[in-house]
């Protein structure tokens, strides 16, 4: 019993010496290692006629900023442009512009419904067997 009531002891203060939680969120020092800036330069654009899609993305960057641009024709028939510059002293920037003028579908109808229709019921139109001669 003795040997009992030791294990525990020694099992509740193990438990109560490690106090750190090891899923709790480390502060970020700046010893940490930091990857240096990679230059890059991309740009892409789709333009699809049969599917009205309209857009395009293009980018630099010198390793320290980001800069780019945007676009995407919008349904109502405006184009938005979105260029932008990021680094790591003033952030992510954008400036985003519209051109032309939005404009919707004059005909407008009204919306397609239909009306419920009664289930079938079959109403047999001879009481007795018919049968021809």
């Amino acid at each position: 019993m003795a040997l009992k009531a030791a294990l525990m002891v020694v099992v509740l203060g193990v438990a109560l010496a490690d106090t750190s939680d090891p899923y709790s969120v480390q502060p970020v020092h700046s010893s940490v290692y930091k990857q240096p800036g990679m230059p890059h330069n991309f740009a892409y654009n789709v333009r699809d006629d049969y599917s009205r899609t309209n857009f395009g993305h293009s980018e630099n960057s010198d390793g320290n900023t980001v800069r780019g641009s945007y676009n995407v024709d919008l349904p109502d028939g405006r184009k938005q442009t979105v260029n932008y510059e990021a680094d790591h002293n003033k952030g992510f920037t954008a400036d985003v512009q519209y051109s032309g003028e939005a404009h919707h579908p004059r005909n407008y109808k009204p919306p397609v419904t239909y009306n419920s229709q009664p289930s079938y019921q079959h109403t047999p139109s001879h009481t007795t067997p018919y049968y021809p001669k």
